[in-house]
């Protein structure tokens, strides 16, 4: 019962924030077109009134002592937080939209380090938590197409939208499976369920820092304190590519390449794992991820998967893994 009410807390939260966000986007922007005020009225309306049905399910849960402990009522969360998911999602397409088409928007009318949408979708997400079984599918950071000719729309396509999003739905299943057992002390299936909370969960976050790791601009080589340190780590930057590469390829079945920041060696590593989480190290900070299942890109390379590495390379986002870097670097550990 404590966890359900937790997560509900947590849910309340969420939209309370993305209700705040609007208000505070349409109050900075008096000078917006007609359409789009509507447009956020239209969202506040929304919100306030989720905000009230989760609210209601709260105070139901608090009168009803043993409702937390029916399948029914696990159920009835679990579409809760779908819908507030697709809430989330549709709303940020809607954001978009308007950062796109609003021409008071695009003439910076608006207060950048209060309602603006980047501020939001990066800022007050990143300081969210996630519900268990609440985790969404991040979108992409460029269109289908934008990393052609290297990676063709038609795999983007399936590979986001389809094998991430599976990853996305077996973890956060897993996710409330788990909090099921605990809940009626039924574990007979925990062996299962942490299975899938290992694969699911490794699946979907590796995705999600493999969307962002690759862009439209990228390529060429590292440059700065990332740069330095690959040459310290590896010797030269070409040991590196050369070690990492053959690795990529040498992956037996489905798996990953990955660069990580090991906060106990003081420097980096390149690591393998089969599947998203078996054969690898933990400690670390992956840093820079490549997917080397079938999946990724049998539909224009077939089993050419040294093609399909040798292309990667073109995409390779490595201003932001420098980042990334520069973040991770921070943490260090005594070393043994």
């Amino acid at each position: 019962m404590q966890r359900s009410a937790e997560m509900l807390e947590q849910m309340v939260l969420n939209k309370t924030t993305e209700l705040e966000h609007t208000l505070s986007l349409r109050q900075s922007l008096p000078a917006l077109e007609s359409p789009y005020v509507e447009l956020l009225q239209q969202w506040e309306n929304t919100f306030s009134q989720t905000i009230e049905i989760i609210q209601s399910v709260v105070q139901e849960e608090r009168d009803i002592p043993d409702l937390a402990n029916q399948d029914s009522y696990s159920q009835r969360i679990a579409q809760l937080i779908t819908n507030c998911q697709h809430q989330s999602e549709h709303y940020l397409a809607h954001l978009q939209y308007l950062e796109d088409h609003s021409t008071v928007f695009r003439n910076g009318s608006v207060d950048e380090n209060e309602a603006s949408i980047e501020s939001y979708t990066e800022q007050e997400r990143a300081q969210s938590t996630v519900p268990i079984g609440g985790h969404t599918l991040p979108p992409l950071p460029y269109s289908y197409n934008g990393l052609e000719p290297w990676i063709d729309e038609r795999t983007m396509r399936i590979h986001h939208d389809k094998h991430h999003q599976s990853y996305v739905d077996g973890l956060n299943n897993a996710e409330l499976k788990l909090a099921e057992a605990r809940s009626t002390g039924d574990f007979s299936l925990v062996k299962h369920w942490e299975r899938e909370l290992a694969f699911n969960g490794a699946g979907h976050y590796l995705h999600t820092l493999f969307w962002v790791t690759m862009s439209p601009k990228g390529g060429g080589k590292p440059s700065g304190e990332l740069l330095e340190e690959i040459n310290r780590s590896f010797g030269s930057y070409d040991a590196f590519k050369k070690q990492f590469t053959e690795a990529a390829n040498k992956v037996e079945g489905g798996g990953w390449a990955i660069v990580v920041w090991s906060p106990r060696s003081h420097r980096l590593e390149i690591l393998t794992a089969e599947k998203h989480q078996n054969l690898s190290q933990w400690d670390v900070v992956p840093l820079l991820p490549l997917d080397v299942w079938e999946h990724a890109y049998y539909l224009k390379h077939q089993n050419d998967r040294a093609g399909y590495t040798k292309d990667w390379w073109n995409v390779v986002n490595w201003p932001y893994v420098a980042e990334r870097y520069a973040e991770a670097q921070q943490l260090q550990w005594i070393p043994y």
